[in-house]
């Protein structure tokens, strides 16, 4: 017998499930509610209050993800039919609405994809799952690796959280600028401090790239730097997220007491990369967890 609580994330998950798999029909409150047997007079501020966003906004941001797979698949869909496809009457309402989204064009995003703005844009879709489905982690998760030092630019966020959006739009414009796509020059998070420090204002975080170039003196906006190498422990996450704090309480909490490991002078970092795994599409990003050991 299921418990009133996993009762009521079960409906939701349904509702989760129902729209991915019918993106292109009429998922609108009433079929919506029945799907999650609610009362259609409540079941959107439920939804809400559930996943931090509305049932609207859950929708079109599902159909917009899908938009933008087509975009960056190989096949030859045309940007007008993957606009009537995503909702949109005109392709010039779904260029407007993906340019806001993502900073580019969809026909920019085709020759180009800026995959850091697209794992942000669609951050809240991955945190609505995730409040209902805890991800778990064991000892198998966990591989040791011997990594090689990686030269990077470093551009450091030093200050709340909330400003952090703001730090990563200069961030990629200035990898832009450099002509460091992620294709070929994967970046690095460095976690200097607790991702929700006791005084907002502590928080403290490196953001990286790979690359030999050197800096200008003339640049203030990036350092020169070094990912050093040496073994660490390494988690995979299981999809994208841009919240890794449950990957790393497991490693300090549950694997680093158990491991019999000591850790190394270095703090907790991640790297972001495209997938080149065969049959994995190359819109997915890979997210891996560095726990720096000696």
């Amino acid at each position: 017998m299921k418990t009133a609580p996993q009762n009521y994330h079960a409906r939701m998950l349904r509702v989760l499930d129902f729209i991915g798999q019918n993106l292109d029909g009429d998922l609108d409150l009433d079929t919506l509610s029945r799907i999650a047997a609610f009362s259609k007079y409540h079941f959107h501020r439920q939804f809400t209050a559930t996943f931090e966003l509305s049932v609207h906004r859950y929708v079109q941001l599902a159909r917009m993800k899908r938009a933008s797979h087509g975009l960056a698949s190989t096949d030859a869909q045309s940007v007008t039919d993957i606009a009537m496809d995503a909702g949109y009457d005109a392709p010039d309402a779904f260029a407007r609405a993906f340019r806001q989204r993502f900073g580019q064009s969809p026909s920019s995003f085709r020759k180009s994809p800026d995959w850091g703005a697209w794992l942000m844009a669609f951050g809240p879709l991955d945190n609505a799952r995730n409040k209902l489905m805890q991800i778990t982690f064991d000892p198998d998760d966990v591989t040791i690796r011997d990594v090689h030092p990686t030269p990077v630019a470093i551009m450091e966020h030093r200050g709340d959280r909330a400003t952090l959006g703001d730090t990563f739009q200069r961030f990629r414009a200035w990898r832009k600028a450099a002509g460091l796509t992620p294709e070929t020059s994967p970046s690095f998070m460095v976690f200097r401090s607790e991702r929700e420090p006791a005084v907002p204002a502590d928080y403290s975080m490196d953001i990286c790239v790979a690359t030999d170039l050197p800096i200008g003196t003339h640049d203030t906006q990036v350092k020169s730097g070094v990912i050093p190498g040496g073994r660490c422990a390494v988690l995979r996450y299981p999809g994208n997220t841009n919240n890794l704090e449950p990957a790393a309480l497991y490693l300090y909490r549950d694997w680093f007491p158990a491991s019999g490991e000591e850790a190394r002078e270095f703090p907790i970092y991640c790297q972001r990369r495209l997938a080149l795994i065969p049959d994995v599409p190359a819109y997915e990003v890979v997210v891996e967890l560095f726990f720096p050991l000696k």
